[in-house]
Formats: C-alpha cells, structure tokens, sequence
C-alpha cells in the first residue's frame, strides 16, 4: 500500500489544473489573466472579418468589445480582447467547450448546439436564403432539383437544403467564404447560408450579378453569442452588456447606433433600415428589465440640481 501512495499523489498532482479549469468559470479567469479570448470563422462579414492589419472587425465584434468593457468594469482592472481564428463550426464550439476561447459573437442558434455550449440574448435576427446568379433562380425548392449547391458543412442550411429538396446535389464547405468562392469560380450554382453573411461576402469577394432568393427566407434564426455551458456568472455578464448595447440603440445613443449603423445599419452591406432595427431590438428587450441611466447623485443621496 505504501509504494502506491507516491504514484497516486502524482496522479492527483497531474490532475488538479485540470479540475481547477474545468471549476474556474470565465469570470474568475478573466479577472486572473485580465483577457478575453474571442473565436470566430473570419470570413463572416458583417458579423466578423479582418481588417487590412489582419485585426477583427464586424457586428460580432462591436458585441465582444461591449462585454470586454461590462466585464472590466464588473473585475475592476482592464480587459484585453484577444481574437483567434477558426475555420469552420466544429472547432469554435470545441474551443469553448475546452476551455480554450470564451466567447463567439454571431452565432446562429442550433438545438445541437444548445446540447453543449449556452447562447445569451440574441443579437440580432437572420434567414436562410439561397446566392446566385440574377435569373437562375426563383428561390423555389423545385428549381434546386438536380443542381450543385453549396452548403457549410453540418449546418442548419445543409439540413434545410436535405429538407426541403432531397433531389439538389448538397456540396459541403468549412465555411461560408469557401462556398461563395467556388460559386465565383463556376463549381457550384448557388449557395445556401445565412442572409447577412452572404450579402457581405458577395460585396467583400467583388461578386457582381447575383441576387438573393426568395424574398421570404427559407427559415429564420436568431444570431447570438455562445459562452460555455453552465457559467451562468459569464453569461448574465454577457446579456448585461448586449442588453445595454441594444437599449443603447434605441435611446439614440451615439456610439450604440454607430457600432451598430455601421455593419447592419442604413448604407452598410446588408442596409437594413433602422426602424427594422429598432423593432427587433424592442421585441428582444420585452422579456429583460429596461437599462436606464440612473441620475447622478449627491452624497446625501438627493439629486443634483440639473440632473
């Protein structure tokens, strides 16, 4: 018995960073390293792309650097945000669920997803909705029959597509980027995904002459940020802060509207109007307590005159 005890206090010893990961929520993490890490599929504009300096940039990520500030405020010292890059789903879930990135922003809701990992309060709202050439399409399931489309992989568009028109010849990608590319090349006729994604793809690629189908998208879904499953202090860390961007927003605060304007707004690739904006910010924000600015205070606790 005696000889064991040194193998199984080795063995305890290589298993406690292990168990203080699993136990250390992203809250407590954070306040250690003072950094953030968010992961995405770069070719997402406008949700997420790199600039020229190869940094991040998008609506995704003007949704980061808000819980960036909410989580610095809520830690007390600064919060560096750290961007690393995936190629497809599967590895930005399993980065997360390994403890390895914290946060994605853009997401779209799956129940397969929801299994293992949690979502916050929507962000915004999308469709499936099928890119290709003007005039090859009509958006009807019936015209796919037979035609190479392009798909990312595993997605809810690939289960759509297998749904909807058993006959169409899915072509599966890691992402997005790589599915429009090869509609630009000829090898595919069209690609079904997310609506904001493809418009800013179509744009961002130089794509001209294509169109999206149908007016009304094969499915809606809402967009989110995904957190690790079961760290419920993160994650109300995260809804505070989308839920102050958001009433932000609609009380016409300057930076909201702009960070927002800016990717999805009026002039932007996707040029939704701000009324349709507004409107599914409010229907969001119906189940939450509306964020208002408290006025400022003496220390006697009474208004201050003006305020």
């Amino acid at each position: 018995m005696s000889r064991l005890l040194p193998a199984t206090l080795s063995l305890l010893a290589a298993l406690a960073p292990m168990a203080q990961a699993r136990a250390e929520g992203v809250v407590e993490r954070v306040a250690r390293s003072g950094e953030l890490v968010l992961v995405g599929i770069p070719e997402a504009s406008p949700l997420l792309s790199l600039n020229a300096k190869g940094e991040p940039q998008g609506y995704g990520v003007a949704v980061a650097r808000q819980i960036q500030a909410e989580l610095s405020t809520a830690v007390g010292r600064p919060v560096t945000l750290r961007f690393e890059a995936v190629k497809d789903g599967a590895a930005l879930g399993q980065r997360i669920a390994t403890g390895k990135a914290d946060l994605a922003c853009g997401v779209p809701f799956t129940w397969e997803r929801d299994a293992h990992l949690d979502y916050s309060l929507p962000i915004g709202l999308s469709g499936l909705r099928l890119l290709a050439p003007v005039g090859r399409f009509d958006g009807a399931p019936a015209g796919l029959s037979g035609r190479r489309i392009g798909v990312v992989a595993n997605s809810l568009a690939a289960t759509e597509l297998q749904g909807m028109q058993p006959a169409a010849i899915a072509v599966p990608f890691a992402n997005l980027g790589a599915a429009v590319a090869a509609l630009k090349a000829g090898t595919v006729a069209g690609v079904i995904g997310d609506s904001l994604v493809l418009a800013g793809l179509a744009r961002t690629q130089g794509v001209s002459g294509l169109t999206l189908t149908p007016e009304e998208p094969y499915e809606r879904f809402a967009i989110a940020c995904l957190v690790p499953e079961n760290d419920s202090a993160f994650r109300n860390l995260v809804n505070l802060a989308i839920a102050r961007l958001l009433q932000g927003y609609l009380d016409g605060q300057p930076e909201a509207v702009a960070a927002i304007d800016r990717w999805v707004g009026p002039g932007s690739s996707v040029n939704l109007s701000a009324d349709l904006i507004r409107t599914y910010f409010e229907t969001v924000l119906l189940g939450v307590e509306a964020l208002r600015p408290l006025p400022a205070t003496t220390s006697s606790g009474s208004s201050r005159p003006g305020s």
